[in-house]
């Protein structure tokens, strides 16, 4: 990505104007690596420092976050000693992607405690150093080191910016002492190469910008055109793929994709940044809170797949069940002619059509009688087991398919309340242990989303399988009309009709929404069930969100996800 040192110069402009004067009246620490700062200056804004996706990055923000139910240690921190503090200055050292705020914290008696807050956003997470007035730390988002190093993050120990890489300072130079650098570039090795190795604080894409446009050319121009674009303060570009979709940021054109990319200028550095993780962001935070509940689902899904192939291998095994049966026949039909000690039993099988001597292996131990009785045992135990399998089987895959539908339903959770009912839904079916408390928290169950058609018809859709229950067998009116991706798991969307006729359009943007929310999402069109309310049945002892219908029509629908967006009633 495009956030070098370079960038961070450029933004930095940006951030000083917004936040310089500024106080701090909220902090809020959202997840592990990232803290939001709720400033107020001229305008009261959320001044995003960390990131996730192994992105770090610092930018004002529109984005909402979820609070935690208990704010993390090191936040309590932050909100102990920065609330109310003054933003004094925000400076970035001549260092890599390290920026440094120093503010005047509310002291015993009023303001004059000074304190210092850098921003490390070097590397796979970003990392957030609170200091006093002299440089000492008082703690940090991440640890590290111990004593005896040099450049420990501990509390109590001096900070100390991360160590200079031996590297020119593009910004420093020069038009003539450019030239003279890039003069001595060693001959057939690639431009962009040489550039990162020579110079401080510019990335892999802007490299292979520059060696792009030089074009085996003027290296040196192109390099003295980035050095004036980085101190006038650049311009924040977003790059699109062909789909439409956020590929890469810069502070200058990007142009070595070629046409088939889409050059978007933003309004703002944070308005770029935000507009370019905010899918991202969202996945990772949803990834992260239902890490743990999707390892116990994949797990028990693991086991029930490795139990329902024995269970098969054994079925299978069965098969040839009516072949005991036959040898018993045949044994008791020539008991007259056995005795005991017989090894095999050499005799016409009157169950073959073509005739023919079948060849019967028999226990020497055991009497002619006793032998046919062991194949007649044979039989019963594999026709029983056959049933049994058949049974069991039935219900394996059962159990398979409402723990893939649950994997679904993770995909779909977006709240704190979606996962405790994803989690309060496990441990009703056994796969959870419930906490361990005298009493049970009853928690407000969530709502399903709730969409508005074009035509002004109300859509609403469940985000998982106790939902689904609940508005289709509970909260629906026997006239709404319901609709699922066909064969696969999904939500529940039901078109709140109130007596009257929904429109084309309005069942096509319903099942837009049931594609969307469906396995099928991937898919350029998926086929949706339609049918009314009053046609949808839930077997008796059935999992959470089963249910089984008859009549319906099925229409192909888009999973357009811009659609769903435009229609969702925030």
């Amino acid at each position: 990505m495009g956030f070098d040192a370079l960038f961070l110069r450029c933004l930095n402009r940006e951030l000083r104007d917004g936040l310089i004067g500024a106080r701090i009246e909220k902090i809020q620490q959202p997840a592990r690596g990232t803290v939001v700062l709720t400033v107020k200056g001229e305008a009261r804004r959320d001044l995003m420092i960390g990131g996730s996706s192994g992105a770090p990055r610092i930018h004002f923000t529109a984005a909402g976050f979820e609070k935690p139910r208990e704010p993390p240690m090191f936040c309590m921190l932050l909100r102990k000693h920065l609330t109310g503090a003054r933003i004094l200055d925000l400076t970035m050292p001549a260092t890599d992607r390290v920026l440094v705020m120093r503010l005047a914290a509310p002291g015993m008696f009023g303001e004059g405690e000074e304190r210092g807050l850098v921003a490390e956003l070097i590397g796979h997470a970003a990392n957030l150093i609170l200091t006093d007035g002299e440089g000492i730390i008082t703690d940090c988002l991440y640890r590290s080191g111990s004593a005896e190093d040099r450049r420990a993050l501990q509390p109590g120990m001096r900070y100390r910016l991360p160590p200079m890489q031996d590297k020119r300072e593009l910004l420093e130079l020069d038009d003539g002492e450019i030239a003279q650098i890039t003069a001595g570039f060693p001959q057939g090795k690639p431009l962009d190469r040489c550039v990162l190795e020579t110079f401080l604080g510019i990335s892999p894409p802007v490299a292979r910008e520059i060696a792009f446009r030089a074009g085996g050319g003027d290296a040196a121009r192109e390099l003295s055109a980035l050095r004036d674009a980085v101190l006038s303060g650049g311009e924040p570009y977003l790059l699109l793929d062909p789909q439409g979709r956020p590929f890469d940021f810069s502070y200058i054109p990007i142009l070595q994709y070629g046409k088939e990319y889409t050059l978007q200028r933003a309004d703002s550095y944070s308005k770029l940044l935000d507009a370019f993780f905010a899918g991202r962001d969202a996945m990772e935070r949803r990834r992260q809170r239902s890490g743990e509940l999707r390892r116990t689902v994949v797990n028990a899904k693991n086991r029930v797949e490795r139990r329902l192939a024995a269970q098969r291998q054994e079925l299978l095994e069965t098969e040839d069940r009516d072949r005991l049966r036959e040898c018993g026949d045949i044994i008791t039909a020539n008991i007259y002619a056995m005795k005991k000690g017989q090894r095999e039993l050499a005799a016409e099988d009157f169950y073959s059509e073509s005739g023919g001597i079948r060849k019967i292996p028999l226990d020497p131990m055991k009497t002619p009688q006793q032998n046919a009785a062991k194949y007649y045992k044979d039989y019963n135990r594999a026709k029983s087991a056959a049933a049994h399998l058949t049974e069991r089987i039935a219900s394996g895959e059962n159990e398979l398919s409402y723990l893939e539908s649950v994997i679904e339903e993770l995909e779909l959770a977006e709240t704190e309340e979606d996962l405790a009912e994803i989690r309060s839904e496990l441990e009703d079916a056994g796969y959870l242990r419930a906490p361990k408390q005298a009493k049970r928290v009853k928690r407000r169950p969530s709502r399903p989303m709730t969409f508005r058609s074009g035509a002004g018809f109300i859509i609403r859709a469940g985000r998982n399988n106790t939902q689904n229950d609940a508005l289709t067998l509970k909260e629906s009116a026997k006239t709404d009309l319901w609709l699922h991706a066909s064969g696969m798991h999904g939500s529940h969307v039901v078109i709140a009709c109130e007596g009257a006729e929904p429109d084309p359009q309005t069942v096509e943007e319903a099942a837009s929404i049931a594609a969307w929310y469906s396995k099928g999402r991937a898919s350029a069109k998926v086929p949706v069930d339609v049918t009314q309310i009053r046609q949808i049945k839930k077997p008796p002892n059935s999992r959470p969100g089963t249910v089984i219908y008859h009549t319906y029509r099925t229409i192909m629908a888009i999973p357009d996800e811009s659609l769903v967006e435009k229609l969702k009633i925030k």
